[in-house]
């Protein structure tokens, strides 16, 4: 008994330990249209101004996100915004897309403080604690969107495609 036990704590352990790890690892990849494609990992998005935002989420509840807004970790990929953001660059849009696959759309021009008062954040804390299993540990989160359902959990990868 005492044998199933041990080995049963130090499997428990290993889990847990590679869990972290993996939490510790996780990355979003920033690809596509822009002139420096790079990964954003939990220690590279505390290096940006960080923002608050509060919403209702599925639960109806109001909570509070903090991450970094969105444009400033696509200016530093080399994105298409600011002054540049005009004719056909405002087919350019990114796509979201979380762990499972699950994809959002948004244009470029959604998150270029000259079109829009509307705050787009990469996610990493709720309510003062990190994202919890299964939302983070990045999520993307829509100020003021009465549906949550760009408010996409578990993000991976962001990139900047075109409309041609």
């Amino acid at each position: 008994m005492k044998k199933h036990l041990l080995t049963l704590a130090i499997t428990c352990f290993c889990f847990i330990v590679s869990y972290n790890a993996k939490a510790q690892t996780a990355s979003v990849k920033v690809s596509g249209e822009v002139t420096t494609p790079m990964s954003v990992n939990d220690d590279g998005l505390h290096k940006y101004t960080q923002t608050t935002v509060i919403r209702k989420d599925h639960d109806g509840k109001d909570h509070t996100y903090t991450g970094v807004i969105l444009a400033e970790i696509l200016k530093k990929a080399g994105a298409t915004l600011g002054p540049d953001l005009k004719g056909k660059n405002l087919a350019k849009y990114i796509l979201v897309t979380a762990s499972d696959n699950y994809q959002v759309v948004f244009a470029l021009a959604e998150l270029d403080k000259a079109f829009t008062d509307r705050i787009i954040i990469l996610a990493d804390q709720v309510d003062g604690k990190p994202l919890p299993s299964g939302e983070g540990p990045f999520r993307v989160i829509v100020q003021d969107e009465k549906k949550p359902a760009r408010c996409i959990r578990e993000v991976t990868e962001i990139k900047v495609l075109s409309g041609k």
